[in-house]
């Protein structure tokens, strides 16, 4: 079977076609490469246009038995499904096995969210006297500010920021660009930074436009904004499992209690589909207890 070139091919059309973010794209390559490892074991030799949905079914059991949880095998069969689309696309396949291939049950898990102490109190965690401080204080007013992804956070350029019109031009899934409002407070903690830290970083080249810089001038990685994020999280004593991630879910979760329309938290969130942005709805039962006592009729008190 021509693996390496059917990989080769689903590349292309991943990154010009569909124009995934990077981690996506090495996410679906990475499950191709799963499903090819499972054919080399239990079916060497299998031809694409031999694979049927059964076989497909069968790989799914397979990830399980390993331990792969349902929310991954969720991923990877979303994978399979493009990757057998693509095919079909380009007349490789005549049929596409993994249409009807069931997606596993999945838990739904109401994401963690700080409160607004919470929050002040990560915020007041940050050393201001020591390096890197002002930066570190700027992502999370940003992350909670604007409910930005990670990946958003470490692309963020310097050409993006509208201080007068009090907005940030975002970049996010699938290279979808957003305005987001640049609230008080994070416009001020990213003046004091670009001013005061940022003025003074100089930048590796092909960095120079990047907001947010390591000590060695390239731009922060995922991985250093949540052990950013973690540290200061324990200096706070906050039990919660806490992310960059989290943040953006407080961000998303305070905008709906204090009234936002999801229609417009969609769309600060970047959120293709409203069913997304509902999950909002569902964290606080304080809130949805007042919503229904204040808004339907037959709950007002009289």
């Amino acid at each position: 079977m021509k693996w390496t070139s059917y990989k080769k091919g689903f590349k292309s059309y991943l990154k010009l076609e569909k124009s995934v973010s990077a981690n996506t794209l090495n996410a679906y390559l990475a499950d191709i490469d799963k499903l090819f490892q499972y054919f080399s074991i239990n079916k060497p030799g299998i031809k694409l246009q031999e694979i049927k949905c059964t076989d497909l079914q069968n790989f799914v059991v397979w990830i399980a038995e390993l331990g792969v949880s349902k929310r991954s095998q969720a991923r990877i069969i979303s994978g399979l499904r493009t990757f057998f689309r693509y095919l079909l696309i380009e007349d490789i396949v005549d049929a596409n096995p993994s249409a009807l291939l069931d997606l596993p049950r999945l838990e739904k898990k109401l994401p963690v969210v700080l409160s607004l102490e919470e929050i002040d109190k990560i915020l007041h965690a940050i050393d201001m006297s020591q390096a890197h401080a002002h930066r570190n204080r700027a992502i999370i007013e940003i992350l909670y500010g604007c409910g930005l992804r990670v990946s958003e956070l470490a692309e963020l350029k310097l050409t993006s920021i509208y201080f007068r019109e009090e907005f940030i031009k975002v970049t996010g899934k699938g290279n979808k660009e957003r305005l987001v409002p640049l609230g008080t407070h994070a416009a001020k903690q990213l003046k004091i930074y670009l001013d005061n830290e940022r003025i003074h970083k100089p930048a590796v080249k092909s960095f120079e436009n990047y907001v947010f810089l390591n000590q060695r001038g390239k731009k922060l990685t995922r991985v250093m904004i949540f052990n950013i994020i973690k540290k200061y999280c324990e200096k706070a004593g906050i039990p919660k499992n806490v992310s960059p991630h989290t943040l953006r879910h407080s961000f998303a979760t305070h905008l709906v209690e204090g009234g936002a329309d999801l229609r417009v938290v969609q769309d600060l969130l970047g959120h293709e589909s409203i069913t997304t942005t509902e999950i909002y709805t569902h964290l606080n039962k304080e809130y949805l207890r007042d919503t229904i006592m204040i808004y339907h009729p037959r709950a007002k008190k009289r």
